[in-house]
């Protein structure tokens, strides 16, 4: 295996989930007489240029088709979150009438939206014709297509160049990593900004969440690499944000590497040492993340386990990839735990792929008044157990499996 972006040998482990279908395929009813395609899903570091990456099996066409059912706005903590990023964006870059906005992954328009009702021209470009469906029903233009250095010169011949680029947990669900970020030097004005969002590989692993990891995941970033490979492709860092958002992530703030328009803050040498004096140039602090994840699953099973000889009765609430990551390393099925809810309708009648679990309306979780409700996409956990607060009701109890098992009224 050689790395997506330097190309040197890659041979030190990171993790080993088994095999599993790719945590986005959600089954219909019809599908469930077929067998699903697993993939390999085993995670790898460069130690030229540190850029912790999977081995591929699977291709980004396959991972996200035109029946992809993650969509962004079905979570008012993400919408609150994009909200106040144009909010703080338009004020410090000096947005107005005359700008253009560009996002790339814009799903189904959660975050352009508030840059339109700003009056904003903006642009989103999104691969995926379900959710480039949505963010069109929003009067947003999208153009439905993987970004790169083709489809960015493609704009520029159209007359459009950014004054801000917005990446929000996209840098990560690219194979082609140079090719994705020379096309951000390539789209931006001279003097454009383009911010990218992605959970940040240090917490990811102090905090032990390895259900993050998934085949639509290419890449799992640190500064450290991300700093490198910008500058391998055009762009130069010059702040940095630390974010709540999915366990802990990091806002990158990029320039144009031919210019020098904004100073680089002292917050992006804090998060580089930050990082260093974690030990992520050396090869130690990658060697344990696969035991940890370990007793995450074993912990999780026994309560399962447990559960299922005290007669107890366990749902699942939201049905999301990190969820199918844990199901499925885990091995669980439908006789630990009965279903699980989503709001999203796109998933609803589904089946989670891998386990098979039912996905069904929340209304359920009122029917069935089940012992535990199983929190499984765990970084909006208030919103959850705030929107869920009526299983109390009966004493029903939510849990979480990572970065431990933890049990709650």
């Amino acid at each position: 295996m050689k790395c997506r972006h330097c190309y040197y040998p890659v041979e030190q482990s990171f993790i080993n989930l088994g095999t599993a279908p790719p945590s986005n395929a959600y089954l219909t009813a019809e599908q469930l007489r077929s067998p699903e395609t697993y993939f390999p899903l085993r995670v790898s570091v460069c130690t030229h240029c540190w850029l912790v990456q999977t081995e591929d099996f699977a291709q980004a066409e396959d991972l996200f088709d035109s029946e992809y059912a993650y969509f962004s706005s079905f979570s008012q903590t993400w919408l609150d979150h994009a909200q106040r990023y144009v909010t703080a964006m338009t004020k410090r870059f000096e947005l107005e009438s005359s700008s253009l906005v560009v996002e790339v992954a814009a799903n189904d328009g959660y975050l352009l939206q508030y840059f339109q009702s700003l009056n904003i021209p903006c642009l989103g470009i999104e691969p995926t014709a379900s959710t480039a469906a949505a963010a069109r029903a929003k009067g947003l233009e999208i153009v439905e297509a993987f970004f790169g250095v083709d489809q960015a010169q493609q704009l520029v011949e159209q007359g459009k160049q950014a004054d801000l680029m917005a990446a929000n947990n996209v840098l990560a669900h690219v194979p082609d990593i140079n090719d994705f970020l020379a096309g951000f030097a390539t789209l931006l004005k001279p003097q454009g900004v383009v911010t990218f969002e992605f959970p940040h590989l240090l917490q990811l692993v102090q905090n032990n969440q390895f259900d993050t990891i998934y085949h639509e995941h290419f890449s799992y970033l640190s500064l450290i690499a991300l700093k490198h490979i910008f500058a391998a492709n055009g762009l130069s860092v010059f702040d940095v944000e630390s974010l709540p958002t999915h366990g802990g992530s990091l806002r990158v703030f990029a320039q144009r590497q031919d210019s020098s328009h904004y100073a680089t803050t002292e917050r992006v040498q804090n998060i580089l040492q930050q990082e260093m004096q974690a030990g992520l140039l050396e090869t130690s602090f990658y060697q344990h993340f696969q035991s940890a994840a370990d007793r995450v699953k074993d912990d999780f099973l026994r309560f399962l386990l447990t559960a299922k000889e005290q007669g107890k009765t366990v749902v699942g609430y939201g049905a999301a990839a990190k969820g199918n990551t844990l199901l499925n390393y885990a091995g669980i099925r439908s006789d630990l735990i009965a279903f699980v809810c989503d709001r999203n309708p796109a998933k609803q009648g589904k089946f989670m792929p891998g386990s098979r679990l039912p996905i069904l309306e929340e209304s359920q979780i009122s029917a069935l008044r089940p012992d535990y409700v199983v929190i499984f996409p765990w970084n909006i956990k208030a919103e959850v157990m705030a929107q869920l607060a009526y299983i109390r009701e009966w004493n029903g109890q939510f849990v979480t499996a990572v970065p431990q098992l933890e049990v709650s009224l």
